[in-house]
């Protein structure tokens, strides 16, 4: 539906920061069990996700559509963060990549309308 489900930043697309994900995001209050899990083409997801389900965290129904293009959404989502970092030639350190990051994804949600303005600002006011 075009929401944003959850964001992780990460130093590797691994296995490891796969489930991680894929673990912080279906354990969170506001999501439900997916039905399918829409990727792109990473090769790490798909060994993640029969893990989680062997683990019984996910459920055996779900089934993963990798596509790389425009009809996938997450994708889409990322246009933004890609249009800031290109002309910086990305980020130096992940800390500042992490804050950068951060208060993009609070402005995003609160665009979305997915979210009301005061829980972003307090989930983000650490930073």
């Amino acid at each position: 539906m075009g929401k944003t489900i959850d964001f992780m930043l990460f130093e590797n697309r691994d296995m490891a920061a796969a489930k991680r994900f894929f673990t912080k995001a279906l354990s969170s209050l506001h999501n439900q069990n997916p039905r399918v899990i829409t990727l792109d083409k990473n090769p790490a997801y798909p060994p993640a996700i029969q893990e989680l389900k062997s683990e019984k965290s996910m459920p055996k129904e779900t089934t993963i559509r990798q596509t790389k293009y425009l009809n996938n959404i997450v994708e889409q989502d990322h246009r933004f963060i890609k249009k800031i970092t290109k002309p910086m030639l990305g980020f130096k350190k992940l800390q500042t990549a992490e804050q950068t990051l951060k208060g993009n994804e609070a402005m995003h949600m609160i665009r979305k309308g997915q979210v009301e303005t005061s829980s972003v600002f307090t989930a983000v006011e650490w930073l």
